[in-house]
């Protein structure tokens, strides 16, 4: 596969220890597009060995608008189905950038280990040394390690470690779209993050061309209905549900995901003065919210912005998923800060929330129906496009993303393509 494309899968055998890579096969590519449709058609291949299957989009890392997804494609402890989880922030771009495009994780090692994947070679190392510890600590002993703070990690606290159900597989230190349970299976797996880094470029068939249509497209993209506003607190108001003013007092800004016109994730200061602009002392003075339910389900709980905001943080240190923890307390009646912290190391019970198709509910359905929804997130996960933003920006049309699809590769992409792929993922 000549563009687009790094051209290389890893295959990661934990139960032997080792690591080999192939081509991505370019007929696979035609038929299959990308992203989800290729993390399906491997995961069918090595289903046996109870894989977990880290994929891009076609067009991830590139100047589309948006282009910021790769996705986890495995089956869910909770559904028994497979399903597909959202890598976002800037760990979904460096994936593609750290030299493959798919990464194909099988069997389970007998003990601790991590991935580490940098300019196309994938090593697998030790991980004794954080086996047991957190989210943050487990990101900043790597990252202090290599030497390099903008290493992006998928990785899991002990949550995932004690095979809990509601394990998440977290983004750095950020909660992140596994609401299926896949921390579990890197536990599981004895498989404690999977770090990323690379300088990897990426071929266009026909660049000027590519880069023409992208550029108006943005154009066009920052004149539609969420031009000029911010924030998780604007998502929620677009649900019906405005908590702008609960939360605005801990707000500090607004953050995007990579190329994404829309900041979707709203970072907040728990232990430092919300509006300093200074450089703070604190060594982590707040919490990037990057999840709208979770947030909004312990607001139901009654707390107050502050104390939601921390315990979202404590979800995420242990790496568990902070709807469950919010619904599931509520459940058992616990309101009060310090009785819902004791639980996430025994969380237990069956989540009402939980989506019945195969893509994370942490993407909001913004009123579309239930297929509706389904369609868009499909084609979000094929290309690479964040999906809160694609149900956002109509602009993204299927049309639009496979025109910027060809222009890419050279391929000759159809509707009739896309349709086809599209059922066989909802199938």
């Amino acid at each position: 596969m000549e563009y687009l494309s790094t051209n290389k899968i890893a295959i990661v055998d934990l139960t032997n220890s080792k690591v080999s890579d192939q081509e991505l096969d370019k007929e696979l590519v035609k038929e299959k597009i990308g992203g989800a449709g290729i993390t399906t058609a491997l995961y069918e291949e090595y289903q046996k060995e109870d894989p977990v299957i880290l994929g891009t989009g076609l067009l991830t890392g590139t100047l589309v608008p948006a282009s910021a997804l790769s996705i986890i494609t495995a089956k869910s402890p909770l559904t028994g189905k497979v399903c597909h989880a959202p890598i976002t922030l800037y760990a979904g771009i460096e994936l593609k950038y750290s030299g493959f495009d798919y990464v194909v994780i099988k069997g389970n090692s007998s003990k601790p280990v991590y991935l580490w994947i940098h300019d196309g070679i994938a090593d697998l190392k030790e991980a004794n040394e954080i086996w047991g510890k957190d989210v943050w600590e487990s990101t900043d002993f790597i990252r202090e390690l290599m030497g390099d703070p903008l290493i992006q990690i998928l990785g899991i606290g002990k949550g995932g470690e004690s095979g809990s159900d509601f394990g998440q597989v977290c983004i750095n230190y950020w909660a992140s779209g596994d609401r299926w349970g896949f921390g579990k299976l890197f536990g599981q797996k004895k498989l404690k993050l999977v770090a990323l880094r690379g300088m990897s470029l990426l071929e266009i068939a026909d660049p000027e061309e590519f880069v023409r249509e992208c550029k108006e497209l943005l154009s066009t993209i920052k004149k539609g209905s969420f031009a000029g506003k911010k924030g998780i607190g604007e998502l929620s108001a677009a649900l019906g549900e405005d908590i702008r003013k609960w939360l605005e007092p801990i707000v500090h800004r607004h953050l995007s995901c990579f190329n994404t016109s829309f900041p979707t994730n709203t970072f907040v200061f728990l232990d430092e003065e919300p509006k300093r602009l200074k450089e703070t002392d604190k060594e982590e003075p707040g919490f990037l919210i990057t999840d709208l339910y979770g947030l909004l389900g312990f607001k139901k709980l009654g707390l107050s912005a502050s104390d939601t905001c921390a315990l979202l943080r404590e979800s995420a240190k242990y790496g568990m998923d902070a709807v469950a923890v919010a619904e599931l307390s509520q459940k058992a009646g616990k309101k009060k800060p310090d009785e819902i912290k004791k639980t996430l190391s025994g969380l237990k019970g069956a989540l009402e929330s939980l989506g019945k198709g195969k893509f994370s509910p942490w993407c909001p359905s913004f009123n579309l129906s239930t297929d509706e929804w389904e369609r868009r997130q499909a084609v979000a996960y094929l290309f690479g496009i964040h999906p809160i933003f694609a149900l956002m920006s109509p602009e993204l049309s299927e049309e639009k993303l496979i025109e910027l699809a060809n222009l890419g590769t050279g391929l000759a992409f159809t509707a009739e393509t896309l349709d086809k792929v599209i059922a066989d993922i909802l199938k």
